[in-house]
């Protein structure tokens, strides 16, 4: 199995990346692959000039920006936005014409927000993505390869077990979202799976929130993707588990007719830095552990951007997270909150 696609290719002839957004994410993910990689960053920029001034300083970016409309006055560049949802919308109206840019996910706050987000990538003509980035890590890639080349059969199961303490504190722009858990962690899953699986006839879910943070709107849910009666799909996802790290679970298992394959995503366990990534294998009545390149945190963010930098230049023919693919992400995103507050059915009715 060393022959199973593990990363993404690099673009021959990359484009200087102007960052919008100089945050943990850009200094912990972003900014190192660019660096490792040898994409050329042109600048940043960050509403708070001196987190871009130290982002800047700490990797050698020569170019800090003062103002948004500076940043996003350059031609012959590509956008890095890493902002949150809410402030995608404004950022898009100010690109040149024609740009190639990657936004962070979620795509909005909500669908009717990523329909604009849409809209406006359409009328300014621009080579959309969204990083979404998890159906790029090594592992993911590898799993995809598996499931083309029909190793595990016709798929019939698909679990996620997320058992984790998610350190909220460290992203405070989180505080008071109307909706928390699905759009900006577990979205990561849910299009993961469609990545593989396709697209689900329809969703059952139930967020909530936990009585220790009630400023975080919901942190837990459990999401059932409807595959009719062929593909069993569950997803749990506990993100305030307290009682240390012994049980603590990052779990994606496939299981076919002919096979399984058992994926870990270690950084859940200890985030920034958990343990490693896992492939484990079932074929021919026996488990087999497949090596990998590294990690969904960090090696999967160069996916994204790779991709993107190769359809600008013509030498990819898709864009795989593409904002008309992400729109569909986004909808079972919003299907699993509608589905939330509709409730379960009370036993006493039947």
């Amino acid at each position: 199995m060393t022959d199973l696609t593990q990363a993404w290719p690099r673009p021959s002839q990359p484009r200087p990346i102007t960052i919008i957004g100089a945050g943990a994410i850009v200094r912990t993910a972003h900014l190192p692959v660019y660096r490792r990689l040898g994409l050329p960053v042109a600048g940043l920029y960050d509403v708070n000039c001196a987190t871009a001034q130290q982002t800047a300083a700490q990797f050698g970016v020569e170019r800090v920006f003062h103002s948004l409309d500076e940043a996003c006055a350059l031609d012959g560049v590509v956008y890095d936005l890493a902002v949150p949802g809410d402030q995608i919308v404004d950022i898009l109206k100010r690109l040149p014409h024609g740009s190639g840019v990657l936004m962070q996910k979620p795509m909005g706050r909500d669908l009717n927000e990523a329909r604009r987000i849409r809209d406006i990538a359409r009328e300014r003509r621009l080579i959309a993505a969204v990083n979404l980035q998890l159906r790029f890590s090594p592992n993911m890639l590898a799993l995809r390869d598996l499931i083309k080349a029909g190793a595990l059969g016709t798929l019939v199961d698909i679990d996620v077990r997320i058992v984790i303490d998610q350190p909220w504190h460290n992203w405070i722009f989180l505080e008071g979202a109307p909706r928390l858990e699905v759009p900006y962690h577990s979205i990561h899953y849910i299009d993961a799976i469609r990545s593989f699986a396709g697209e689900p006839d329809g969703v059952y879910c139930r967020a909530v929130a936990h009585p220790e943070l009630p400023r975080l709107r919901d942190t837990r849910s459990s999401i059932i993707l409807d595959y009719g009666d062929q593909i069993r799909c569950s997803l749990v996802l506990n993100h305030t588990h307290r009682a240390g790290p012994r049980y603590r679970e990052s779990v994606l298992l496939v299981e076919g007719t002919l096979g399984a394959a058992r994926l870990t995503m270690g950084v859940n366990l200890s985030y920034p830095m958990g343990p490693a990534d896992t492939l484990e294998v079932f074929t021919d009545e026996a488990w087999q552990s497949v090596p990998l390149r590294g990690s969904w945190f960090i090696e999967a963010f160069e996916g994204p951007m790779s991709n993107l930098q190769r359809v600008v230049a013509g030498e990819d023919a898709t864009l795989v997270s593409s904002v008309e693919d992400a729109m569909k992400t986004m909808a079972i995103v919003e299907a699993c909150y509608e589905s939330s507050e509709r409730g379960a059915i009370p036993i006493s009715t039947i």
